[in-house]
C-alpha cells in the first residue's frame, strides 16, 4: 500500500513508464515470492521476535536503498535497463521484507497466543491492519507534500528501525516462554494446549482442497486491491475524477473495512469460515463492477462498500484459515507458501492493469477479467465441504 504512493514520483525520478515500472514491480515481487516459503521455516525456528526485529531492519535498509535508486541510476549515465534492475531490487526487498516475512510473523506470533478469543483478537487486529492499509495512501501522500519522495522514504526507514528496537523489547513468541496457556488461562509450565489435533505439515495441508481454496481466494484480493492501490491516481483520472478524490477513497474504505472487520471476526468464533469465503468473493465482484462504474456516483460507493467489505472479510479469513485447518506446529511454513502466493498475486495486479491500459486504452478489460475470476473460485468454496 506504501510503495503505490510512490508509483508516479519514481515514475518520474528514474525516467521509466508506467509499464516498465509495473513490470519491475512485477519481477521483483515475484522474485520475493519464491522466497517466502522458506522464510516460513525461519520463523518456524527462530520464532516471531528475532524474525520481526530483523525484517524490521532490513525493510529500513531496503527503503533508503529505494530513495537513493535515482542516484544509482544516473551512475550509468541514466540507463534505462540499470534504472529498471536497481527499481526492481528495491520492489523485491520491500515486498520480501514487508508484506512478505515481517506480515507474516506478526500474524503468527499474535495467532499462537489465543485459540478460544482467536476470532476477537483477529478483530482487534483488523482494525489496525484495516486502517493501516487504508490510511497509509494519504498519510504518505502528506508526508511526501512535505518532505518530498526521498525524504518521505528516510522517515519510513526510521520509523522501521524504532519498531525493531520495540519488537525485541516487548514481543514474546509464544505462551510456553512465559510459563502460561493460550488465551492465558493460568500458569502451565508444559507449554501451550491447543491446535494439536490437526497439525499439519506444508506438503499435507497443500494437499487438501482447503488450502488451495483459501489460497486463491485470498491471493485474488491481493491481486484486485493492489492493482487499484498502484494505479488509484491514473484509474480516477481515466474515470473523470481528480487525485484528491483517488486518494480520499481509501478513508471510507477504511471505516467500513474496519466495522467488517470487528463484527465478522466476533461471529467466526462461533461460526465455520465458508461463509465469510463466499461473502469476500461476492464484494470483489462487486467492487469491480463499481470500479467499472466510477464515472457515476452509484459506481464509487459500490466501490467503497466493496473493498471495505472485502477488506474486513480479508482479515478474518487470512488469520484464522490456515490455523484452524491445519493447526499451530508448522504454522510459519504453512503460511509462507500461502504468503507467496498472495505477493504473487498483487504482483500481477498492478502489471495486468498497465498491460490492459496499453492494449486497450482503459483499464475496463482488466477489471471485467478480475470479476471474471471470482466465478470458478466461488462455485468451488460452495461445493466443497468444510468443516472448520
Amino acid at each position: 500500500m506504501g510503495m503505490a504512493v510512490f508509483t508516479d514520483p519514481l515514475i518520474q525520478a528514474l525516467g521509466l513508464t508506467r509499464t516498465q515500472l509495473s513490470m519491475a514491480y512485477l519481477l521483483g515481487t515475484v522474485c520475493s515470492a519464491g522466497l517466502l516459503t522458506r522464510a516460513g521455516r525461519w520463523y518456524d525456528g527462530l520464532g516471531g521476535r528475532i524474525t520481526i526485529a530483523a525484517a524490521s531492519l532490513a525493510l529500513a535498509a531496503m527503503l533508503l536503498f529505494i530513495s537513493v535508486s535515482d542516484h544509482l541510476a544516473d551512475l550509468m549515465q541514466g540507463s534505462g535497463l540499470f534504472a529498471f534492475c536497481v527499481i526492481m531490487t528495491g520492489y523485491f526487498g520491500v515486498r520480501f521484507f514487508g508484506q512478505g516475512v515481517l506480515t507474516n510473523a506478526s500474524r503468527n506470533t499474535l495467532l499462537v497466543w489465543f485459540e478460544k478469543r482467536r476470532g476477537l483478537v483477529t478483530g482487534v487486529r483488523g482494525v489496525f491492519v484495516s486502517l493501516g492499509f487504508s490510511l497509509a495512501p494519504i498519510f504518505l501522500a502528506w508526508q511526501i507534500s512535505l518532505f518530498g519522495w526521498r525524504g518521505a522514504l528516510w522517515w519510513l526507514a526510521l520509523y522501521c528501525t524504532i519498531f525493531a528496537v520495540a519488537a525485541i523489547l516487548v514481543i514474546r513468541d509464544n505462551p510456553a516462554s512465559c510459563g502460561v496457556r493460550v488465551d492465558g488461562a493460568g500458569h502451565d509450565q508444559d507449554g501451550p494446549a491447543g491446535d494439536t489435533a490437526h497439525n499439519m505439515t506444508l506438503a499435507q495441508a497443500r494437499l487438501t482442497p482447503q488450502f488451495w481454496l483459501y489460497t486463491l481466494g485470498l491471493s485474488l484480493h491481493s491481486l484486485f486491491i493492489t492493482a487499484i492501490t498502484f494505479h488509484v491516481v491514473s484509474i480516477f483520472f481515466a474515470a473523470g475524477r481528480d487525485a484528491g478524490e483517488a486518494f480520499g477513497l481509501f478513508l471510507p474504505v477504511a471505516i467500513v473495512s474496519t466495522s467488517v472487520s470487528l463484527a465478522a471476526a466476533w461471529l467466526a468464533d462461533y461460526s465455520p469460515l465458508k461463509p465469510f469465503l463466499l461473502a469476500m468473493l461476492s464484494c470483489i465482484a462487486l467492487a469491480g463492477i463499481g470500479l467499472i462504474n466510477l464515472h457515476d456516483g452509484w459506481g464509487y460507493w459500490l466501490l467503497v462498500t466493496g473493498l471495505g467489505v472485502a477488506g474486513g472479510l480479508w482479515s478474518v479469513v487470512s488469520n484464522l484459515a490456515f490455523i484452524r485447518c491445519f493447526g499451530a506446529l508448522h504454522l510459519g511454513e504453512v503460511t509462507g507458501l500461502v504468503s507467496a502466493a498472495m505477493v504473487l498475486g498483487s504482483a500481477i495486479g498492478p502489471a495486468l492493469f498497465s498491460l490492459g491500459l496499453d492494449w486497450s486504452g482503459s483499464y475496463v478489460a482488466a477489471e471485467w477479467l478480475c470479476i471474471a475470476l471470482v466465478l470458478p473460485l466461488f462455485i468451488a468454496a460452495l461445493l466443497v465441504p468444510q468443516k472448520h
